[in-house]
């Protein structure tokens, strides 16, 4: 079984800080707009994907993962 960080597009890594810097800047972006409800949505989305994309990211194992289903 596969988890969705280990999905193939998630391995390089500046494809994983592109995504937390996105949430980022838009949460920038709601905050300097006067959103405060969807610059907190996305801030925490930032957070939540530096801390899974960037600090705690453990590579997958490259193996055979699944037999082939015919």
């Amino acid at each position: 079984m596969t988890k969705d960080t280990d999905h193939p597009f998630l391995r390089p890594l500046w494809r994983r800080v592109a995504l937390v810097v996105f949430c980022a800047a838009w949460a920038v972006w709601e905050f300097s707009n006067g959103e405060t409800f969807w610059g907190t949505l996305a801030a925490g989305m930032a957070v939540y994907g530096a801390w899974i994309f960037v600090i705690s990211y453990k590579a997958p194992v490259d193996g055979p993962t699944e037999e082939r289903k015919e």
